[in-house]
């Protein structure tokens, strides 16, 4: 079911963005809202890193990857309408690169809704939830994730936390800092120049990005994003990029055994009963409105001859 599922998105995908991707490979989607503390700049890093390894050894044995993206950013929001302008300008060089080819693809999907998001989410292999711990932005996108059989990479923020404990540790992708471990980065003094003078595969994927090569050379198009990182780098993105890129391998490679996979996929939609909406309502009723529920005698309404419609 998953594949036929998968291999509608992209028949839908070589339609309407004329862009072939593959169904067997593993689908990574990023699908929410843009904003700077859910840090889609991380997964776009991560795409560039995977593209520099493979560009500098060939014959490296990955497992096949499509990333996808979906959202929109408010329209006065600079930041993140750059960074859709660099997932989109990665796509465009990563796609077009025959050394990506049964390797990577990367596709944004365009006017993302909620109708087209139930071709999305039953898709997905990969749910990325990444991010910043104590931010609390990982809300309801994460349950049509696990729901639909997709396993989790993400930090422990917002539902992140009580999906891990419902679907098991085993069955979850944990990286990064914690909210206490934020904090207190902060409190000392955080300097992101320190991890991108120490971390190889990072300074690369900044520098390669810096230089204007996924824009024909335009040095300064992505430059506040660097400038923004290297300096100040608010939601800790290069002080969680380590952890990370060393999750997202583990992840390339547990996907490889499709068997297990499927195991814990099927485990995650089936353990996701706590985040029903009913039970949700309830705990409502009980903890937030005080309310309690008002029984209906259904014998009384038959004696007053109206119809009842359910």
């Amino acid at each position: 079911m998953k594949h036929a599922i998968k291999q509608d998105l992209a028949n839908h995908i070589r339609l309407n963005y004329n862009i072939e991707v593959d169904p067997n490979s593993l689908f990574d989607i990023q699908a929410k809202r843009f904003h700077e503390y859910k840090r889609q700049h991380l997964d776009a890093l991560y795409i560039v890193t995977l593209y520099n390894r493979n560009k500098a050894n060939p014959e490296l044995d990955i497992t096949p990857r499509t990333f996808l993206f979906g959202g929109k950013a408010a329209p006065g929001y600079f930041i993140a309408k750059l960074i859709i302008k660099l997932i989109n300008s990665i796509a465009d060089t990563v796609n077009r690169d025959p050394d990506m080819r049964g390797r990577l693809k990367v596709v944004f999907l365009k006017d993302y809704n909620v109708k087209f998001a139930q071709r999305v989410y039953p898709a997905a292999d990969l749910s990325e939830q990444i991010s910043t711990a104590g931010k609390e932005a990982s809300g309801t996108g994460n349950m049509k994730f696990a729901m639909n059989g997709a396993l989790t990479i993400g930090t422990l923020d917002g539902a992140n936390i009580e999906i891990r404990e419902e679907v098991g540790p085993e069955n979850f992708f944990l990286f990064g800092l914690t909210a206490e471990e934020v904090y207190a980065l902060k409190a000392k003094g955080y300097n992101p120049r320190d991890y991108y003078n120490k971390n190889s595969e990072l300074k690369l994927a900044n520098d390669r990005i810096a230089s204007g090569f996924f824009c024909n050379g335009d040095a300064n198009l992505f430059k506040p994003l660097i400038d923004n990182l290297l300096n100040h780098d608010q939601y800790l993105l290069l002080a969680d990029y380590e952890s990370y890129v060393e999750c997202q391998d583990w992840v390339g490679q547990a996907y490889r055994d499709q068997d297990n996979w499927t195991r814990m996929s099927i485990l995650n939609t089936a353990r996701m009963g706590k985040f029903s909406s009913d039970r949700s309502i309830r705990d409502y009723c009980e903890d937030v409105w005080n309310v309690q529920p008002v029984p209906i005698q259904i014998e009384a309404y038959a004696q007053t001859n109206v119809t009842l419609k359910v």
